[in-house]
Formats: C-alpha cells, structure tokens, sequence
C-alpha cells in the first residue's frame, strides 16, 4: 500500500539570513505548512494527486509571499502575465496557459484545458477567453498587485533598467538600506515560480506548476513552467516533476522530463536523476533552482544547487516537513 506523499515548493535562491528575522522566516514557514496540510488532507480523505496538487498551487498562488496569481511580479509594462501547467501521470493528459492577466487561479485554467479542451496550451487572449467558457473567476489586473511588488519594479527600473530580475531578486534591491530583506532568500539570487507534486493512494502522480514569470520582463516572454517537459511533467511510469529556477536554462535542457528519462531509461532512482538533473546538468548551460519530485513508490526528492529553496513534503499521516535553507 503506498502512503500517499505531497510536495510543493515556493522558489530558490541565495541566502541573507544573517539579515533576516525570524518573524519573517516563520510567516515563510508557516504559509508553506498550512499549503502542505490542505494537500495532505486531500490525499488523506481519499482524494487523486490531480486534486491534491490543484489544491496547494491554488492556495500558493492565493499567498502573496510567493511569485504567482496575488503577488505576482511585474513585467516591464507594468503588467502581470501569469503561466501554469498541470500534467495527470495516469493518462499523460496535460493542460497549460500562458500570458493571462485575468484569470485569478491559473492552475485552474489550465486545468480546464487538460480536462475540457482537445488542445494542451493556450496563450494570451485565446487563454483568458477559454477561461471565461469555462466559468473560472476573473478579476481586475491590479488584484494580482502588492506594493512590495511594485516598489521592486520601480526600483529595478532605476537601478538596473537593462535587467529582467528574477522574482525576488527585485526584493533584494528594495530591501537595500532596510534592516532587513523583505524575503527570506537573498533576492538577488532569488527565482519565483509555486509547484507541486504528488502521489495518491492508488499510485497515480500529478504534477502543478505556476507562475507570474521574472521581474522587468519583455512583455510575452514566456519560462519553463508552463511547458511540459521543461518545468512541469507526470508520469506513473516515473515520476512527478515541478522546477523553480532560472526558466531558459531548464527550458533547454528539458529538465521536468529529463529526470523521468534516467528513471524509464536507464534505470535510475528518483534521487540520483532528480540530482543529476540539478546538480550536474543544469550547471553546464549556467542554469540555477531546483525542483521537487515524487515517484510511483512515494520517495521524494526536492534538490537545489542554490543556497536555499523553500520547500516541503507531507505524507498522510504524518506532520508536515518544511525547510527554507540547506
């Protein structure tokens, strides 16, 4: 019997936490057990890993601690363009969006489409419009902003106008001159998106990821997690994957998928493809983050080559881990 297993995580970067408080840390902390226990008690009321992941992106992207839905970082227009994919492990089905800015969970959206749609992705006003056929909520563009987020944008723009920041990286810069960082990681080594994966009692996996991109973006430039293969992919065969991380890299090494090739290929067990991934191949092309991942059998894997990765895994049954730093 597999003790169904969930893990999400939240970003990766560098450290400040010499400057950091522990208030801070702990509201980290508690945001990311709170998102653990309510995946958990899908799966342990019976539920699929599909909801169970649905469930915890859709709370992520509801904290506005984290880079997607409320919260979501700025592009250079001023604008929110939000991404998110979710793959069934059972079937192979999958589902993605990218470039919506009204849609207040796209997790759901994409969803929608895995579950309702002949196709796998829809971009832009094409997205938006699915949606609204679909009877999903949509809100005002400024519901997705904070002022943290928008002072990071000015700041940015002032200081590195030439820069697309990565999530938190744009904190960093407001936080100079602060007692402390308005984040737990070193914002200048910081990449946002939410993710998660899971295994349900049946021994299906599902995988989620969201995003609301990098800090002073080109309008229409689009990462890796709503790509399948690339940041986000399921399969019972394998494995479920979800990346964080600096988008182009994992994009060109099809990073989600290539964790699931060593296993199906070459026999490798989750831990060593999810750390070869990340710690040997990622680094050749400059590419930093992590990811997280479950297999058939319920081991988890939630490896990083930054300094720290907010993270955490909940088993049925079991008090949910979390971690922020290595």
């Amino acid at each position: 019997m597999i003790q169904p297993v969930i893990a999400i995580h939240g970003g990766a970067g560098a450290m400040s936490r010499a400057a950091m408080s522990p208030e801070k840390e702990q509201e980290y902390l508690d945001a990311l057990e709170s998102i653990l226990a309510a995946g958990q008690a899908v799966l342990a009321q019976g539920g699929s890993a599909l909801d169970a992941v649905t469930e915890a992106v859709r709370l992520l992207e509801d904290c506005p601690l984290f880079n997607a839905g409320h919260g979501a970082v700025f592009t250079s227009a001023g604008t929110h363009e939000l991404d998110a994919a979710i793959m069934d492990g059972a079937t192979l089905r999958s589902g993605a969006i990218a470039g919506v800015h009204r849609v207040r969970n796209p997790v759901f959206a994409a969803r929608k489409v895995m579950e309702n749609s002949k196709h796998v992705f829809f971009v832009g006003e094409g997205a938006e419009a699915y949606a609204k056929e679909e009877g999903l909520e949509l809100v005002d563009p400024s519901y997705f902003s904070t002022e943290a987020r928008r002072e990071q944008l000015l700041r940015v723009q002032r200081e590195t106008p030439e820069a697309a920041v990565l999530d938190h990286d744009g904190q960093a810069l407001v936080a100079r001159g602060q007692p402390a960082p308005a984040d737990p990681l070193d914002a200048d080594k910081k990449f946002g998106t939410v993710g998660a994966v899971a295994v349900d009692a049946q021994g299906n996996l599902a995988a989620a990821t969201s995003t609301g991109g990098i800090t002073n973006k080109q309008v229409g430039r689009v990462g890796d997690a709503p790509l399948i293969g690339a940041g986000t992919y399921a399969s019972n065969k394998t494995c479920a994957v979800s990346t964080t991380g600096t988008g182009e890299m994992f994009i060109r090494m099809v990073a989600a998928y290539d964790v699931a090739a060593q296993m199906e290929y070459c026999g490798a067990t989750l831990e060593a493809a999810a750390d070869r991934v990340v710690h040997e191949k990622l680094p050749t092309i400059g590419g930093k983050g992590g990811l997280v991942a479950v297999d058939a059998q319920g081991n988890v894997a939630l490896p990083f080559n930054t300094e720290g990765m907010y993270r955490g895994y909940a088993r049925v049954g079991e008090k949910p881990v979390t971690a922020i730093y290595r």
